[in-house]
């Protein structure tokens, strides 16, 4: 009796363990330098995943790579599709060598690449498959909207911490600076500058007390608002700001108003809806790759969020959609690339400020 007993339980765990093996997740998404909790960019994009998913009856799991490498990259892409993955989401830039050798891989498998476009590593030879569509965004109308927003607001000493200088990054920064001297100068603020001792990288996407330091340094040095646009690192931002008095922090990605009292805006993208704009495709089986997307303020991608999140006193949200629909309609033109802002400060009478804060913005020109 005592056999058939061990027998049928030992049947029972193999069963189990077929089970187990034979379960699939149709959507996966594979993470970054970050974790699907970094209330910022991974997260926006996992929310969207997970809402869109449970909607509409799809199995769906995230991967995160044992380490920050190509190889880990596709590494992790390869456990999800042999999980059974159709589409694969990959959230930010480092996935760009990866994506570029799976899609090729995988031809059957859809992937939904934000922020990079597909190449092996040089920068120079770029492909986007016809099962991979590329998401790019325009940041620097989120980041000049949130500059925008400080100056009007009343704010004069502002500052600006990134984590790595690429192109996202670069493009809040940017659109940052350029909305600040749009404002200044609607406001006659001539004299008005934007101090390039307080722009800088912080080399790194992950919550440290080293940025937590920097910015309290910076927040005692006189500035009064951070936009911060560095994912998780941004929480030790926030955190300088919760100790200190009257300072403030520009978010990032998504709308971060939960995070801390001291986030006034956040500069957001549409992260989560352009993934289920990809993921609705798919099901509706009219998904269209071997492009690459570039959404803006037009495309509703990008903006500041409304409601209780918009915490400003002076600036309105009747302001706020007045200088949204100039973005919209194309009477701003705000800088997407670092080499565009000379010209746009110097039609605002502010060009001698371009030099020493392109040095800072682009540090690898």
């Amino acid at each position: 009796m005592k056999k058939l007993l061990v027998l049928f339980v030992l049947l029972a765990g193999v069963v189990t363990l077929a089970s187990c093996e034979a379960q699939t997740y149709e959507i996966a998404m594979v993470t970054d330098a970050g974790d699907i909790d970094d209330k910022s960019f991974n997260q926006g994009t996992w929310e969207g995943i997970v809402e869109f998913a449970e909607e509409n009856n799809l199995t769906y799991k995230y991967y995160k790579p044992t380490e920050v490498s190509d190889d880990a990259y596709v590494a992790a892409i390869d456990l999800a599709v042999a999980a059974g993955a159709k589409v694969v989401v990959t959230p930010g830039f480092l996935f760009e060598p990866a994506v570029y050798t799976a899609q090729t891989k995988y031809p059957d498998v859809i992937f939904v690449l934000i922020d990079g476009v597909p190449h092996p590593g040089d920068y120079t030879t770029f492909n986007v498959a016809s099962n991979t569509r590329s998401i790019l965004f325009r940041e620097n109308e989120s980041g000049f909207l949130a500059g925008y927003a400080s100056v009007m607001e009343g704010f004069r000493e502002l500052g600006f911490m990134g984590g790595i200088a690429v192109p996202a990054v670069v493009r809040f920064g940017l659109g940052y600076v350029a909305g600040a001297y749009y404002a200044a100068n609607e406001l006659g603020a001539t004299t008005w500058k934007f101090d390039p001792a307080y722009y800088d990288y912080l080399g790194g996407f992950a919550p440290d007390d080293a940025h937590k330091a920097k910015a309290a340094a910076w927040f005692t040095a006189g500035v009064e608002v951070i936009h911060v646009a560095a994912g998780g690192a941004g929480n030790s931002v926030m955190a300088a700001a919760d100790e200190a008095t009257g300072k403030f922090v520009v978010g990032v990605d998504v709308d971060q108003a939960a995070q801390s009292a001291s986030v006034i805006t956040s500069a957001m993208k549409a992260l989560g809806v352009v993934v289920q704009q990809a993921l609705q495709d798919y099901v509706d089986g009219t998904f269209e790759g071997g492009e690459t997307l570039v959404l803006g303020a037009a495309e509703d991608a990008v903006a500041l969020p409304l409601g209780d999140s918009f915490r400003f006193d002076t600036f309105t949200e009747a302001q706020y959609n007045a200088i949204l629909a100039k973005i919209v309609n194309g009477t701003v033109v705000v800088p997407f690339a670092p080499a565009e802002l000379t010209a746009f400060l110097t039609t605002l009478g502010y060009g001698s400020d371009a030099a020493a804060l392109l040095a800072k913005i682009n540090p690898a020109s």
